[in-house]
């Protein structure tokens, strides 16, 4: 793995909401590895770099906002010569429920900030860890309501459950790191074995 990127919108006043789940994942894996992401306008976002099992791991938090996420990724991966195989991307999910977490290799583009990146890359073939943030009113909530949702920050239980999932998924980086994702995939979702995939 050479490129770790955090979906979410920058500034204070999304700084808390349900859609900044990537934000918060990668600023937890550059506090543990005694690092902070700071602006780098080259690539459109924040940055940090820690140490991997194969060499230095790039951490992005893209400042382009949600929907054109892909401009700061392509920019970072085009400039280090980054394969999308090499690309972890981590994004709120509505469709899993907070606490439920899942890695997965390629796939549909269910959210705007994997659309751009896909968009961008000309390819599906990244990683996806997908942090659970649940759905307002199952599938019956119009798109205003869903927009108003992940704009908002979790309930304190709902917090607290995307926060141990969170920690889950930190605690299998060392394997993500090492690309050993079978092994990832296995740890991280028999942790939660019955949730939806």
């Amino acid at each position: 793995m050479k490129l770790v990127v955090g979906l979410g919108n920058p500034g204070k006043k999304y700084a808390a909401t349900r859609h900044n789940a990537g934000f918060w994942w990668v600023d937890g894996l550059a506090r543990s590895a005694g690092t902070a992401c700071r602006q780098e306008a080259r690539f459109h976002g924040e940055v940090a770099k820690i140490p991997g099992a194969t060499g230095d791991v790039w951490l992005l938090k893209p400042a382009t906002y949600m929907n054109e996420s892909g401009r700061a990724v392509g920019a970072l991966a085009d400039f280090f010569k980054i394969a999308p195989a090499d690309i972890l991307i981590v994004h709120d999910d509505l469709d899993l429920a907070p606490g439920v977490i899942r890695l997965k290799f390629g796939g549909s583009a269910s959210s705007n900030g994997v659309r751009s990146v896909v968009a961008r890359l000309g390819s599906r073939e990244f990683w996806r860890l997908r942090i659970g943030i649940g759905h307002p009113r199952a599938l019956a909530a119009s798109e205003q309501e869903v927009v108003d949702y992940v704009l908002h920050a979790p309930r304190a239980d709902e917090q607290r459950a995307i926060e141990d999932a969170m920690a889950r998924a930190h605690d299998v980086w060392p394997l993500i790191a090492a690309h050993d994702m079978q092994a990832a995939m296995h740890r991280l979702h028999t942790k939660t074995a019955g949730d939806e995939t």
